[in-house]
């Protein structure tokens, strides 16, 4: 027979109470910040590593994939609708562009090297 204690944590003679042992399964997102969390507020890794029955290097690397995305947030810009209207703008100067220098190569074709014909005067 087994006693309480080894029960709970194991979880085989009942339901887990929410603060013994370690935890099993797997983490959410948001359960995994909240435990690098505790990790930065100075928690010892070591003590956060038996809590909840992970290694240390799991501990770790949850610690440095947090890192990197709160650096790689900090380093986007957020869209501005400014941006928007100018690569629109943009786009359609590139357009009118291309369709002045194809109508300036038809004149030229169309006139065969010459400007304009001379007229002669009506007196």
């Amino acid at each position: 027979m087994s006693t309480p204690a080894e029960g709970q944590l194991r979880g085989s003679d009942g339901p887990v109470p929410s603060d013994a042992g370690p935890e099993r399964g797997r983490f959410t997102s948001r359960r995994k910040q909240e435990i690098v969390l505790r990790l930065f507020r100075g928690e010892p890794m070591e003590t956060v590593s038996r809590e909840i029955g992970v290694t240390a290097a799991t501990l770790s690397a949850w610690r440095d994939q947090f890192l990197l995305a709160g650096t790689a947030a900090l380093k986007s810009r957020l869209p501005d609708p400014k941006d928007e209207d100018l690569a629109r703008l943009q786009a359609k100067i590139g357009e009118l562009t291309m369709a002045n220098e194809l109508l300036e190569e038809k004149i030229a074709r169309l006139e065969g090297d010459r400007p304009f014909p001379r007229r002669r005067s009506r007196r």
